[in-house]
């Protein structure tokens, strides 16, 4: 399940990266994924929404299972 939900994040990534942010992949506890948003994604009043409306939705698409998406 790891493994499939970084692949995930890979997705997203690119979509991060062209506004100057990025994202880092922290930890799988049970069904809710930990990640670290970065870059301009840290500090920007828009990451909570940008967490749930692109990062968790693309995870739970991909990966089944996946409860929720978390800022570690």
């Amino acid at each position: 399940m790891e493994e499939r939900v970084k692949l995930a994040i890979e997705k997203v990534r690119p979509l991060l990266q062209r506004d100057g942010g990025d994202i880092e992949f922290i930890a799988l506890k049970g069904n809710v994924v930990q990640v670290r948003l970065k870059g301009a994604c840290s500090g920007c009043p828009m990451s909570q929404m940008t967490l749930k409306s692109l990062v968790e939705q693309t995870i739970k698409k991909e990966v089944p299972g996946v409860e929720k998406v978390e800022t570690a």
